[in-house]
């Protein structure tokens, strides 16, 4: 039984109209409703959409993981039959926008999909859902965090932990660790993912009585952040928490530590990764992350993922293809389950999810269709990024 909260969408039947012309190519109004089992015959693989950045400013930092991760699981599941039909993948690019998301979901859903993966982005994912909601197609972003998306509709789900999950959970652990008194936030105030978990920051530190000194705000694109971090800095904060998206992190830690911010005082940053480490140098160094995998978790088939992503790709998988790589998984499991490419027995079978065994552990979705499994904490020492203890 569905549990979920329907939204006020309508959705009108939809009937096939073919007009014969003289052209026998000329077809209109197509609008066959997605992933019916009249469409698709029994032996033909089942068309799962991808949205995308494989160009724009998350092609290098998070679009490139997120399709290796994505290719991996679909190699691993139509070789494991789990299936009854294989699977195959429609893949837009989104351009790194919101308007190519958008746009990336329609193209889509004319194409007939019964689900879509992506976008990466909250921003993207906010605006392109409603399209999917109205639709009666199933849609779940991998990465997406920030509150309140899957809310959006029943059709909805989400593979990632999102800000009301991982923040709390995060600063109590670190709080109780560390026992800083104040912070400081610096966060993208044109990001919905940034601008909601700076606000869930904010949220969590004062219900834990930590004075907050200054928050400071930049745009997506900003390179040079000195003058904010100068003013942090002359606050004197016991912590500081950056809320932005992955182009900026690098430039953030390298340049906190360029004006003078000692290393006693710990940025967390959240889905620090690798490739930002990396970036980063030794101004990293003791950085922390409140994330939903941690490559050392002992979590069923962790391991043996990142070595096979490892050998596959010749580089260490990061959150982003692991969030990548239990969004499908999941999905693959909920179409197995549906036994079809029917949209609505595919989201009723993920609405019905429970305790499912992932890389990142025991997978449920709530009432919403947000993810529930267990958060990670992770801090930079000698340059990798390991369990905080």
């Amino acid at each position: 039984m569905n549990n979920r909260r329907f939204t006020t969408f309508g959705l009108l039947p939809f009937f096939v109209v073919l007009i014969v012309g003289l052209c026998a190519c000329d077809q209109t109004g197509q609008l066959l409703r997605p992933g019916t089992p009249e469409t698709e015959p029994p032996d033909e693989a089942i068309p799962v959409g991808v949205v995308l950045s494989m160009t724009g400013r998350y092609a290098a930092s998070s679009g490139d993981s997120i399709r290796h991760g994505l290719e991996l699981a679909l190699e691993e599941t139509n070789r494991s039959q789990r299936n009854s039909r294989q699977i195959r993948f429609i893949t837009v690019d989104d351009q790194s926008t919101i308007e190519g998301a958008i746009k990336a979901y329609n193209r889509l859903i004319q194409d007939g999909v019964p689900a879509i993966l992506g976008p990466a982005t909250s921003s993207q994912t906010e605006a392109a859902y409603p399209v999917a909601q109205a639709h009666g197609v199933v849609a779940m972003s991998p990465t997406s965090t920030a509150r309140g998306l899957s809310a959006l509709g029943d059709y909805l789900f989400r593979a990632a932990l999102t800000t009301d999950v991982v923040i709390p959970s995060g600063i109590e652990t670190t709080h109780a660790k560390l026992g800083y008194q104040t912070a400081a936030t610096l966060y993208d105030d044109t990001d919905v993912f940034s601008t909601d978990s700076d606000l869930a920051v904010r949220e969590t530190l004062a219900a834990k009585g930590v004075e907050i000194l200054i928050t400071e705000t930049f745009r997506e694109g900003d390179t040079d952040f000195t003058a904010q971090l100068t003013r942090i800095k002359e606050m004197n904060p016991d912590v500081i928490f950056v809320s932005a998206q992955a182009p900026e992190k690098p430039g953030i830690l390298t340049q906190g530590r360029q004006v003078g911010i000692p290393a006693s005082v710990p940025f967390i940053v959240r889905t620090l990764t690798m490739s930002n480490v990396e970036a980063s140098g030794d101004a990293a160094e003791g950085a922390i992350t409140f994330v939903g995998w941690a490559s050392a978790a002992d979590a069923p088939g962790n391991q043996a993922f990142v070595q096979n992503y490892s050998e596959k790709y010749g580089e260490a998988p990061d959150n982003y293809a692991a969030r990548a790589y239990v969004a499908f998984s999941v999905l693959a499991e909920a179409i197995a389950v549906a036994g079809s490419a029917d949209s609505t027995a595919i989201r009723d079978a993920l609405t019905n999810i429970r305790g499912f065994d992932t890389i990142v552990g025991k997978f449920s979705f709530n009432a919403d269709g947000d993810a529930v499994y267990e958060p990670k904490i992770l801090i930079v020492r000698d340059g990798e990024l390991q369990i905080f203890e």
